[in-house]
């Protein structure tokens, strides 16, 4: 997905960089040849209580600057998306989807060109970090990297990373596993862009939706689950430290009493096409067992606080010549040449660079 920064607190590191990132992401797109189609949203009110959470969206992306967004009712709905049923909604016009990984393949790329002596290593696990003549060596299964300045960016394994490197974190990583169905050739017709629902403010997440992708394949999901492998991208994935990290830890439990009946609920859809599929006929009715199949997962790393709550917002921080990003859920993958720029500008000023 390009999002297109309509949800987020206005004013918050989330709607800036989004919105700045989506725009970057799409000029970089556009100028490297990276697959990505500008094809517009619709979120969908499909009841009565949702209509001033559907306002309050809009009014978001208006004080957050998003262009071409417009209010629509129940007859544009079905003219823009003739299968889904709603009674209003908001079209985001420049919401868009993209091959992220081509994105990323042509990032690197593009870096080691500028500097021939770097390079991408791939299959290495982070063993620890010390300092070592005036820098720091990190040291993987496969050696030792040396550096003045190094900036951690480790997903589902921040936390451990930023505690490795002596930071006092207080919060800490769960990770919660996204499934996804997948539109079959007989189902396809349905959708022709991308459609959300009215996201329910009590729960952390946008609810199950609707994403056209690059190659012509329709994604619908995800649910979100407690996962017991951070890494666990299958149903069934289980690691004991990680489970034990997570459940021994308080904020954990917080969340799931806050969320239980949410939680159930899509654990039971989790192992259920049933209940999947009556979730996406919501807003698309007429979809039948025939017409979804099993698709592929994700893992989203959330960085949780003691109370229980989610931390929102996109959280970088410095200890002495290291920064780690410890916190860049979605939609980070949009706002990733925004948050890049942040991470350059904030390394220039805090190590007195150039």
């Amino acid at each position: 997905m390009i999002h297109s920064g309509i949800y987020y607190k206005p004013g918050s590191y989330k709607a800036k960089n989004c919105v700045d990132g989506r725009r970057e992401l799409v000029a970089f797109a556009r100028r490297h040849g990276v697959k990505h189609d500008i094809c517009g949203k619709l979120i969908v009110a499909t009841s009565a209580d949702e209509l001033p959470r559907l306002e309050k969206i809009y009014n978001t992306g208006v004080a957050n600057g998003i262009e071409d967004m417009a209010r629509v009712d129940a007859a544009q709905i079905k003219e823009i998306e003739p299968f889904c049923d709603g009674i209003a909604g908001v079209r985001v016009g420049c919401t868009g989807i993209i091959d992220f990984r081509g994105a990323t393949m042509k990032m690197a790329e593009l870096a080691l060109a500028l500097q021939p002596a770097s390079r991408v290593a791939l299959g290495e696990a982070f063993v620890g970090v010390a300092s070592s003549d005036g820098g720091s060596a990190v040291r993987t299964t496969k050696g030792t990297y040396r550096s003045r300045y190094v900036i951690f960016c480790g997903g589902l394994q921040s936390d451990r990373l930023a505690k490795a490197d002596g930071a006092h974190v207080e919060e800490r990583i769960v990770g919660f596993r996204g499934d996804y169905y997948e539109l079959t050739e007989q189902g396809k017709h349905k959708v022709k862009h991308l459609i959300y629902p009215v996201p329910d403010p009590r729960f952390p997440f946008l609810g199950v939706h609707f994403t056209r992708m690059t190659d012509g394949s329709i994604e619908c999901g995800p649910n979100a689950v407690f996962t017991f492998k951070r890494e666990g991208y299958g149903k069934t994935d289980f690691d004991l430290k990680d489970t034990m990290d997570a459940l021994t830890y308080g904020g954990t439990w917080k969340l799931f009493f806050k969320n239980m009946s949410y939680g159930i609920a899509e654990y039971r859809r989790a192992f259920s096409k049933r209940l999947f599929l009556k979730t996406l006929q919501r807003l698309i009715p007429t979809l039948t067992m025939e017409d979804i199949e099993p698709g592929r997962a994700g893992v989203r790393a959330m960085l949780l606080g003691t109370d229980g709550a989610m931390v929102d917002d996109f959280r970088i921080e410095r200890r002495g010549n290291h920064i780690h990003v410890l916190n860049a859920p979605s939609p980070a993958a949009t706002a990733a040449l925004a948050i890049g720029g942040h991470i350059v500008e904030m390394a220039a000023k805090e190590f007195r660079l150039g």
